[in-house]
């Protein structure tokens, strides 16, 4: 039996890709699924946005996430992705177009044709159309629900033991057997606005860091997310939520109305490169350092680890 610690997205997806190859695979967290950084995720599956601050390497992992979760999970959209900025930040957007592909220019009407709430509002955007959304809750709720039809055990334990395990994808929680692992942090609302209609993640560029509003249907909007260098896990700030509130506005007035349904925050576990690892430390092997980019890197990571895994084991076999 392998033991998986952790049911975020990347042990879930490595659970889900060796139960997949037909091993057994028991999985084992803290606290129930929904809970954890991957809860609070945009769920955004986009690598040439994110190709604005991340290394090539993120790109190339997420090349193929986009299938991988069609595959397993309902509700993938691939509406692409939008990314606008106010005309005062125009240098913003031609900076952005400047470090990113997979993309093409849209003056105002080509917006308007995409998304009919933003017609008047933004003079240029950039169109990402190979991305692509999904809502995180649903999909990591899918995934688990894979597992357990499946046979695959997932257990609730509130004192985990690393030792005993096989993979630890703990994220930020297993720092101690990480060196270099840090948090950081990311707060997000949960709004509903059924006055405002946008079909696809919308990326306001900010001078200070990217606002994303990504709908997740019957008018309910997640926007987010601050990246903070803390290991605070308390609650939301009054700074944050304000700046996070005013950038939906400035996204469309008809936030204005929306109702707040939740804040929240979570810690991103990541390296100093902010590049994940696959790394094997302490008798186990460990993923970990995902960052923002869960949802894109976690399939192909996981099946990385899943090659390198099986390959232990054979060398380990043939040693014997």
């Amino acid at each position: 039996m392998i033991t998986i610690l952790g049911a975020g997205v990347a042990g879930l997806c490595v659970a889900t890709t060796l139960a997949e190859r037909g091993l057994p695979v028991a999985l084992v967290d803290s606290g129930p699924v929904h809970g954890g950084a991957s809860w609070l995720a945009g769920g955004m599956i986009a690598p040439w946005v994110e190709g604005e601050t991340a290394a090539p390497e993120v790109a190339r992992l997420g090349a193929n996430a986009a299938d991988w979760w069609a595959a397993r999970v309902p509700g993938v959209a691939r509406r692409g992705s939008l990314v606008v900025a106010p005309d005062r930040d125009r240098a913003e957007l031609d900076r952005f177009a400047a470090r990113t592909s997979g993309h093409r220019r849209l003056e105002a009407d080509g917006i308007a044709g995409l998304e009919g709430d933003l017609a008047g509002r933004f003079a240029s955007g950039l169109f990402y159309a190979g991305e692509a959304h999904l809502d995180p809750r649903a999909a990591l709720v899918a995934l688990a629900d894979g597992l357990r039809q499946r046979g695959v055990a997932i257990r609730s334990q509130t004192r985990l033991a690393p030792e005993q395990a096989d993979i630890d994808c703990r994220g930020i929680a297993a720092r101690a057997d990480l060196p270099g692992l840090r948090a950081v942090r990311g707060e997000m609302l949960l709004l509903h606005c059924p006055g405002v209609t946008l079909t696809r993640p919308i990326r306001l560029l900010h001078p200070r860091f990217p606002v994303y509003v990504v709908p997740r249907g019957k008018g309910i909007y997640m926007i987010g997310a601050t990246m903070l260098e803390s290991d605070d896990p308390g609650p939301i700030t009054l700074r944050s939520a304000m700046e996070l509130m005013s950038a939906a506005f400035t996204l469309h007035p008809g936030f204005a109305e929306a109702t707040i349904l939740e804040t929240a925050s979570g810690l991103r576990p990541a390296f100093a490169d902010n590049l994940p690892r696959i790394v094997r430390a302490g008798g186990r092997w460990h993923l970990n350092g995902l960052y923002r980019h869960g949802f894109l890197t976690a399939p192909a990571l996981a099946a990385q680890l899943a090659d390198q895994f099986a390959r232990a084991e054979q060398e380990a076999a043939h040693a014997d």
